[in-house]
């Protein structure tokens, strides 16, 4: 053999390369010998399946023959194959595959069972009929799942475009065929050692050691003599055999298959996804028993196991076995910016409880790898629902800085503080080639503090998970020179190395994680959050009514799995491309049948319980007379004074006549419209005629209507506005009672409030997902109104109002009613927009005379600061952030808040306070937010801050109106009329009251610090308990949270009464234990 000393490096590559092709050569090359002989299927029959079904169903179809070349569809319908098998006889005691590949999704079924996924997208278009084919498996029948859609549903071409409705799907190939396992291996070795020599740089021996030896391996191999093979393996042996050194960065090579729960398919078809990814990876376990597969979300493992009985049968199996791995701890992997700290903590709550029930196993993790931004409440919400580690990698797409950290203590608001790690390869699904595992060590931001990092490997978002080749190539690299060490691992093995190093080296990032891109999520299809923001208060309520229930009604059931379903749908529709908007249109279409869902039930079971709560205490309904009494329900903790819309009807009963309520004390609204001002303490139910304020204390309101010119003056005792002929805010102020004098102009004169504003809205690629900072250039105020500038104006002693109407475009205009009401420290906005646009942003601002340097906005279970200004490239990426029920921007003395009702996206810059209100993007849903939406947001200014000005208690009010119920007549309860708990302080929210999930005589009681300062609490209760301990968010004992809550517990001769101090931001769960069941 002739030798070439001087080797060029570029085409000894591209000879390595070439030389396992599957496009060039392939009839000499090694790729080409892969499959050595084929034959065809004895014959296909077709079933096309009316709906995703069973396979029971699909055996009592109608099979008819089916050839290849075929077409089938539409979208998204459901094909069923038989196909029948006549292997060689010739071919036994050799691995046997069948390759099929229909251009989609497809299962492969035998005897019954699904044994396999299928997917052309990512080439896996084989099944292993046989390791080693014996006589018994000459003849098989093999039935085939087609499902009509890609990996990445049915889009044409990029990822975000929208989907093809007439896209068909080709049978192209279905036979079966005899592999070669050593040409396998072969092709792996080739492939490994053409990307060291590659990818490794020039100044590195180790990488022309790898050249030389890929083109040694290729002049010893004759593809067409299998004698020559074994010296083309040793030859690569030899190179993979050289160890590496003790100081080498490890790498946690760890299975994974990102399934997202919905986006560019149906909740439906995740449901076959998970099947079709699993199997793969159960079929993979049984061969590679160091193979580790790391999963998430609990609600994809309850799919599979009420679907699947023998795929979820193998993955107890391997659980058991400490292969398949559960992670994550939630229901889903949730969006990280707009559920509200309770729901965040019932993803905890019933992704643990399902964990813990199926495996005996409790998560450690919080598994959120794809999530658009991570709230600064997390890391005490994971702390409290006994979580301590946390892995993402989606900061690495923030578009302007770079995050300095990959694996750091991360705090969180109120100072907790976990172990945080984001893999550095920037990526869930890695497929274990050379440059993946140099780019994780090159990147790794953490040198010196530790030497090791997470490497997930396998096809993610549509699934599929991790394949043969991807756990081939990590063989030979485990433990090669010059490249990091490999290890199969799982998560906890991971962390629990990091946990072993030294962690005082570790950086902490203190405050929320933010991505600087997908900012656009926190506005896209205004109608799911609006949704969102409802079902998460109702089922809040809904919790606490059916603990009054509970308590004062000995025989009232509390609807436990009922309330359990509906939170489990509103968790699942909290999945961070569905509440975020980022989805294709069926998707929607399921979500708000959910909503829907939540909403009727939750109704449904809130009277039930209301009535229940007073029908208690009627010990003989005839002394009632049948009269129907009307009762006002408030669910919050605090006392409220507010005016109420009753029905004509329910003031002019015949027991509202007993109880002598005087007409004056019913106000007469616009059309007909009856208003009442009503006062009720918190917790509690109380008639209505015992709540309406005094006919006298009605008459002080000072609420006025005024014109001047061409502008109207509204005021009552906390605010005056002046409203512009387009409905504009020229002037407002709040009144000091204290010192009776009102405060300066909080408006900019130069720049009216309440201005609505249009913007082009074209991202750079994620349609859905993005809002670029250059929209912000593209401005445009909205000034043209339509027919006359005040359509009507309205005044009355309760309420006073204004009707406003604006033109957006040719195609799209909006309603605004301007409304005051007595007693009242805001000015509510209710707004109908009739929206149709193409890629344009609506937005309403605030310019404010407020000097500060930072903002406030409120977030899960406290509030967050931010800057008003753009002083550095980290404050100006944050031009469009995410907010919840309110924004409040305060210098010393006074301040302006925004309330709004199911609005997220906000931003506050130089003292201009804009609300984000609806966008129009065309992909991957052309339908997103088209239609007619209705919102309501309130403009508050105020003295002195936002936590004495009572910001947050009427920011949650606006949120969750005082309800009305009719009811027989009763004497109600003490629990009932006093309130379940009254607290001492403001300082303190209760966001949960609910009984415990492992005992029907113990109730919960969640509570937070609001205002950002230490306190001690005192809370009195009607309810006789036993005692009053605490617990974490899972309701077990606080063994496992760092701080020690010590209560102090009394019990009174009606009642009882408990105190504890609370630390900044804290969230407190209590187990409170009825004395009587």
């Amino acid at each position: 053999m002739d030798h070439t000393p001087f080797k060029h490096k570029r085409t000894t590559l591209e000879r390595a390369e070439k030389f396992i092709s599957t496009i060039y050569f392939t009839d000499v090359n090694l790729r080409g010998r892969l499959y050595t002989e084929r034959t065809s299927l004895a014959s296909i029959k077709h079933y096309a399946a009316p709906d995703r079904i069973t396979f029971q169903q699909a055996m009592e179809g109608n099979f008819q023959p089916a050839n290849i070349g075929q077409s089938f569809g539409p979208v998204w319908s459901t094909h069923w194959f038989e196909l029948k098998l006549n292997i060689p006889a010739s071919w036994k005691e050799k691995e046997v595959h069948l390759l099929w590949n229909s251009g989609t999704e497809a299962l492969v079924w035998v005897n019954g069972e699904p044994q396999q996924g299928l997917s052309a997208d990512n080439d896996r278009i084989s099944y292993i009929i046989s390791h080693k084919l014996d006589s018994s498996e000459l003849h098989k029948t093999i039935y085939i799942e087609m499902a009509c859609n890609h990996l990445f549903g049915i889009g044409n071409s990029a990822l975000v475009k929208p989907e093809d409705d007439l896209k068909t799907f080709t049978l192209c190939q279905a036979e079966v065929a005899l592999f070669d396992r050593d040409v396998f291996n072969l092709i792996l070795d080739v492939e490994t050692l053409h990307d060291i020599a590659k990818e490794l740089p020039d100044e590195d021996q180790r990488g022309y050691q790898a050249l030389y030896t890929v083109n040694d391996m290729i002049n010893h191999l004759n593809v067409a003599d299998k004698s020559t093979f074994r010296k083309a393996q040793e030859i690569a042996q030899h190179f993979f055999n050289q160890r590496n050194g003790q100081s080498q960065h490890t790498v946690y090579a760890m299975g994974h298959a990102h399934i997202d729960t919905a986006w560019l398919w149906p909740y439906a078809e995740t449901i076959r996804k998970c099947a079709r990814s699993w199997s793969c990876t159960l079929r993979l376990m049984e061969k590679y028993p160091d193979f580790k597969f790391t999963c998430s979300q609990a609600q994809q493992y309850a799919w599979v196991k009420d679907n699947y009985p023998s795929i979820w049968k193998d993955i107890c199996h391997y659980v058991h076995k400490g292969q398949f791995i559960p992670v994550g701890g939630t229901w889903v992997e949730m969006d990280g910016n707009i559920p509200s700290g309770e729901a965040c903590i019932r993803q905890f709550l019933y992704g643990q409880q399902f964990f813990k029930q199926e495996f005996d196993v409790v998560c450690k993790e919080f598994w959120l790898p794809d999530t658009f931004g991570y709230s600064a409440q997390f890391p005490q919400i994971m702390r409290h629902c006994g979580v301590s580690r946390f892995l993402t990698q989606k900061l690495s797409w923030s578009l302007v800085n770079k995050f300095p950290h990959h694996t750091f203590h991360w705090e969180g608001l109120d100072g907790s503080s976990i172990l945080a790690h984001f893999p550095p390869g920037d990526s869930y699904h890695m497929t274990g080639k050379v440059n993946e595992l140099l780019k994780t060590v090159r990147n790794f931001k953490d040198k010196g503090r530790s030497n090791r990092s997470a490497f997930l490997f396998g096809y993610g978002d549509g699934g599929h998970g991790p394949s043969e080749d991807m756990l081939g190539r990590l063989a030979r690299l485990s433990d090669c020179d010059g490249l990091p060490k490999v290890k199969l691992s799982g998560s906890d093995e991971f962390f629990s190395s990091i946990e072993q190093e030294n962690q005082n080296m570790l950086c902490k990032w203190r405050g929320e994680l933010y991505l600087e891109l997908h900012n656009g999520t926190y506005t896209t299809w205004a109608k799911v959050k609006k949704y969102n923001r409802q079902c998460e208060i109702l089922l809040q309520e809904l919790e606490t009514v059916c603990t009054l229930a509970r308590v004062t009604t000995p025989d009232f059931t509390y609807p436990k799995e009922e309330i359990e379903r509906l939170w489990k749908l509103l968790l699942l529709n909290q999945f961070h491309d569905v509440l975020p908007g980022s989805s294709i249109n069926l998707v929607f279409l399921d979500a708000i049948k959910y909503y829907e869902d939540i909403e009727k039930t939750s109704t449904s079971l809130m009277k039930k319980a209301l009535k229940a709560c007073i029908k208690s205490n009627v010990k003989d309904e005839s002394q009632t007379g049948n009269q129907v009494e009307v009762y006002v329900v408030n669910t919050q903790a605090y006392s409220r004074q507010e005016v109420m819309n009753v029905p004509p009807a329910k003031l002019t009963s015949p027991i509202m006549k007993k109880r002598r309520v005087s007409a004056n004390s019913i106000d007469i609204y616009a059309d007909g419209v009856q208003l009442v001002q009503v006062s009720i303490p918190g917790l509690c139910v109380l008639p209505l005629s015992q709540c309406i304020v005094k006919d006298e204390i009605k008459g002080d309101n000072k609420l006025q209507l005024l014109k001047e010119d061409d502008h109207y003056i509204l005021s009552n005792e906390y605010v005056k506005a002046v409203i512009d002929p387009l409905g504009r805010v020229t002037s407002l102020a709040c009144y000091n009672k204290q010192t009776g004098r009102w405060s300066k102009e909080t408006i900019d004169h130069q720049h009216p409030a309440n201005q609505f504003l249009l913007y082009d809205d074209v991202p750079l690629y994620w349609d859905a997902w993005d809002v670029m900072d250059y929209h912000l250039e593209t401005r445009k105020p909205l000034l043209t109104p339509i027919q006359r500038v005040i359509k009507g104006e309205h005044s009355s002693s309760l309420r006073i109002s204004l009707e406003t109407s604006l033109k957006i475009s040719d195609q799209s205009y909006l309603r605004q009613e301007i409304v005051l009401d007595a007693d009242t420290p805001y000015l509510v906005f209710n707004t109908e927009v009739t929206w149709h646009e193409n890629r344009k942003f609506l937005k309403v601002e605030f310019p404010t005379t407020i000097h500060a340097n930072e903002a406030t906005f409120d977030i899960q279970s406290g509030h967050l600061k931010r800057p008003n200004h753009y002083n550095t490239s980290w404050d100006s990426a944050k031009f469009e952030v995410c907010g919840h029920k309110w924004v409040d921007l305060s210098e010393y003395g006074l301040g302006v808040s925004i309330l709004n009702n199911c609005k997220y996206g906000h931003s506050v810059i130089d003292g201009i306070i804009r609300l984000s209100l609806l966008r129009s993007p065309k992909s991957p849903d052309p339908k997103a937010d088209m239609g007619v939406h209705t919102f309501s947001y309130a403009l508050m200014p105020h003295w002195g801050n936002f936590q004495e000005a009572d910001v947050i208690q009427n920011a949650i009010s606006f949120n969750c109106p005082l309800q009305l119920i009719s009811a027989p007549s009763a004497q109600l309860s003490n629990i009932a009329s006093q309130g379940l708990f009254t607290l001492d302080t403001k300082q303190v929210v209760i966001q949960a009251i609910k009984m415990a999930e492992d005992c029907s005589s113990t109730v919960i009681l969640r509570l937070h610090e609001a205002y950002g300062g230490s306190t001690r609490v005192k809370i009195t209760s009607p309810i006789d308990l036993h005692e009053v301990h605490a617990c974490n968010g899972l309701e077990d004992s606080l063994q496992d949270i760092d701080r020690e809550v010590v209560i102090a517990f009394q019990n009174l001769d009606s009642g009882c009464q408990f105190s504890f101090d609370v630390l900044p931001f804290q969230i407190i769960s209590l187990r409170c234990s009825l004395a009587h069941c």
